[in-house]
């Protein structure tokens, strides 16, 4: 994917996911089964995991350069990337402390994480277009799943893992 249908594809991704939590009804948005996050936890997730993303990707080539070094290989598809993270759950990881939900969140916090998640994601898009086509694929950064990945994979998984979410928030109404 070049940037610019990259670009796209993250907005439609969390945009899909936003329309799937705003349409909940109050019920459905704290409904919890088998101990999965509730929907408002989903979003808090999604939030604390598109925030450093957009906050590192504001960062200077140099600085990236720096603090996380080259890549050593070319990037992933996005379909190997996600296979990549797929086997990762399956073998039982999950997400870090970091990234965890708070045990509730409320209806009154929805629109509120809902309009910084849009915030977010605005930002993350305007600093992808600063980035070549080349840079995407030799600045890399960490993820803290995958281990070192290209600045072009870490976006891939940004989109992916929006769908990702909105899914398990539809799993977890049925």
């Amino acid at each position: 994917m070049d940037k610019s249908t990259l670009s796209t594809f993250l907005t439609t991704q969390h945009t899909a996911f936003l329309q799937t939590i705003r349409a909940l009804s109050g019920a459905d948005y704290l409904l919890s089964k088998n101990g999965k996050w509730t929907a408002g936890q989903q979003l808090d997730h999604i939030r604390r995991s598109v925030q450093p993303v957009a906050l590192v990707a504001g960062l200077p080539t140099w600085a990236l350069r720096m603090l996380f070094g080259k890549a050593n290989r070319p990037s992933r598809s996005y379909e190997a990337l996600v296979e990549k993270y797929q086997q990762k759950l399956a073998a039982g990881y999950s997400a870090s402390s970091r990234y965890l939900p708070p045990p509730t969140i409320g209806l009154a916090e929805r629109e509120k994480l809902i309009a910084t998640i849009e915030k977010l994601v605005r930002q993350l898009n305007r600093r992808l277009m600063k980035y070549s086509e080349q840079q995407l694929d030799t600045l890399i950064v960490p993820h803290p799943l995958l281990g070192k990945l290209t600045l072009r994979e870490m976006l891939y998984f940004t989109a992916y893992h929006a769908e990702h979410h909105r899914k398990a928030t539809e799993n977890n109404l049925e």
